[in-house]
Order: structure tokens, then C-alpha cells, then sequence
């Protein structure tokens, strides 16, 4: 394949994924620069191998991509530990494309739902990464069991456990959180 249809191939297959490649990175990088960095080394060596995608799904070849360039750029990067964002604008689309909140246009519903965004971005960032990967997958990028498996190279089952497992931690530390609020002062 020469550099023309290499280009070509790439800019047809892998470019319209780029959104979604960054979203991914964001969560679990943690930081839009540090994304940014991953996506960019993650497009360079989708580049690179752009002639071995063949009947394979484009976006989810290029998020396997994405993600494994993640964990390594993490591993040369970062402690182990530290995974959680405060990048607000990861959670603000997020929030957009995962909870569409029905405004009435008061300030007081406004200020509710800004609110509960806020907690539920900060209760999905502490999620421990396994659990966060597979929940940003399914509700953020609207992936689809099998293709969650595929990506991450584990078992249909074990995507399902984990998502269950996740929207259950939110559940459980959104109402503990939602409780402590409650009691009094």
C-alpha cells in the first residue's frame, strides 16, 4: 500500500473516530493535555498499521489502539494511583451525552442539576479503572457487549459483570452521598 491510499485508508476509516478516541483517553488519563498527548501517539500508530485493518470495526480497532497506548503512556507517566480528573470539561459532555437533564428554565432546577452532575462525575472518576473503562465504553461511546469485549480482550461475561458492578458502586455511593446530605446538621 503506498503513503496515498495508506493516507487515504486512514482518513476515511480512522479520522471520524478521533472524537471518541479523546473521549476515551480523557477518562482514563484523567486530563484533556494528557489525552490530547495519548490520542496523538495512538493516531501516529493507527497510521502506521492502517494497512493491516481489514473487515475489523474502525472505531473499535481504533480504541483498542487508544486504550493500550493509554496504559503505557500512564505507566511511563504517572503513579498507578492517580487516575482521578477534575477536568471539567470531560465531565460536562459526559454529563450531556449520558444524562440528558429536562430543564424548566429556573435558576433553583438549574442549580439541582449542575449539582448532581458535579456528583456524578466525581462518583464515575473514583470508580477503580476496570469498572470506569468498561462504563465510559458502554454509556459514553455506546459500544455494544461485544464490541467492549473485543477491544478490552476479556470474556462478554466479564463486560457485563463489570458494568453491572459499576452502575451498582454509583448507585450505592450517589445514595450514601444522598443520605449523608439528608441528616442533620
Amino acid at each position: 500500500m503506498n503513503e496515498t491510499e495508506q493516507r487515504r485508508k486512514f482518513n476515511s476509516l480512522v479520522l471520524p473516530h478521533l472524537a471518541s478516541a479523546l473521549s476515551l483517553a480523557r477518562w482514563l488519563t484523567g486530563d484533556a493535555t494528557d489525552a490530547e498527548d495519548v490520542v496523538q501517539d495512538a493516531s501516529i500508530r493507527a497510521f502506521r498499521a492502517v494497512e493491516t485493518l481489514r473487515g475489523e470495526q474502525p472505531r473499535a480497532w481504533l480504541l483498542s489502539i487508544v486504550r493500550n497506548t493509554a496504559f503505557t503512556w500512564l505507566a511511563k507517566n504517572r503513579p498507578k494511583s492517580l487516575l482521578v480528573t477534575d477536568d471539567e470539561k470531560v465531565f460536562e459532555q459526559a454529563e450531556a451525552q449520558m444524562f440528558a437533564t429536562p430543564r424548566d428554565g429556573t435558576a433553583e432546577t438549574e442549580l439541582i442539576a449542575k449539582a448532581d452532575a458535579e456528583n456524578l462525575q466525581r462518583e464515575i472518576a473514583a470508580l477503580p479503572i476496570a469498572y470506569r473503562e468498561v462504563l465510559v465504553l458502554r454509556e459514553l461511546e455506546g459500544m455494544n457487549y461485544r464490541e467492549i469485549a473485543a477491544l478490552l480482550q476479556i470474556p462478554v461475561g466479564t463486560v457485563m459483570s463489570r458494568l453491572s458492578r459499576a452502575r451498582a458502586l454509583l448507585v450505592q455511593r450517589i445514595g450514601r452521598d444522598q443520605a449523608e446530605e439528608r441528616k442533620p446538621k
